[in-house]
């Protein structure tokens, strides 16, 4: 415990699923935690997320934004610094999941599946990168998948967008340099969160037998795999995946 003790992050998509957990786990760590949820919708969740921070003795905001608007990233880091002084930790988790076939997925589907999860990692990541080479000092875990190496039927839009993060991530690290900021990725497999809800028993039975462990992971096996790559422990990685997967795919 207290291996973030003073930092301050802010986690996208986090009023439930890893990236709860994410800010859960932080805040066990010691860190001060803003929760951003995307609408109206996940405000309680996000709240209660907060709240369970607060109850571990650090300091906790809530901060609404749709993550693919450049106008709404700009007012959510600027909300986190006023609230915390500065932006140590960027966890880039904000995502959905659907499915649909190539030959029929709509235009819109495919632009927003890119725009949230693509798109809404880079502006993050742009806008809290001053910040963090002025105190020559940060970390940024970005959330791609296990999908991103083997493919999915059905989610070429999930699968292209997390593929992405990865590409982007291995170029940020190129840029970084010999600075203190680390950029890397966390490719989890299949989890219970609510991105699994409403798949047919079906497809869940097919998805667990690709699993070498023979079950899904839930947020808790997911979350250490973030704090280690905040902490300082991780100093020394860089561009890096981390797959927990119970064997789905060997990186």
């Amino acid at each position: 415990m207290g291996r973030l003790d003073g930092r301050c992050s802010l986690i996208t998509g986090a009023s439930s699923g890893i990236g709860a957990g994410v800010a859960l786990a932080f805040a066990a760590e010691g860190a001060s935690v803003a929760v951003n949820y995307p609408g109206d919708a996940e405000h309680s969740a996000a709240e209660a997320v907060a709240e369970r921070a607060r109850a571990a003795g650090v300091r906790a905001l809530t901060v609404r934004c749709d993550v693919s608007s450049e106008g709404e990233v700009a007012a959510m880091v600027e909300a986190t610094n006023e609230a915390f002084g500065r932006i140590d930790i960027l966890v880039n988790n904000a995502g959905f999941a659907t499915r649909g076939p190539v030959e029929s997925l709509p235009l819109h589907r495919w632009e927003r599946m890119l725009a949230v999860h693509l798109t809404g990692t880079f502006l993050c990541t742009r806008a809290v990168l001053g910040g963090m080479y002025e105190r020559d000092y940060g970390r940024i875990v970005n959330t791609a998948s296990q999908l991103a190496y083997r493919g999915g039927a059905e989610r070429s839009h999930y699968v292209a967008a997390k593929a992405g993060i990865i590409g982007f991530t291995r170029s940020l690290a190129l840029e970084i340099g010999s600075r203190n900021v680390t950029a890397n990725c966390v490719a989890p497999g299949a989890t219970e969160t609510p991105i699994l809800e409403g798949a047919s028993t079906e497809f869940l039975a097919a998805l667990l037998g690709t699993i070498p462990k023979g079950r899904f992971a839930t947020v808790d096996d997911i979350v250490p795999a973030y704090v280690y790559l905040a902490s300082d422990e991780a100093r020394h990685m860089m561009g890096q995946t981390i797959s927990p997967n119970g064997g789905d795919v060997f990186l």
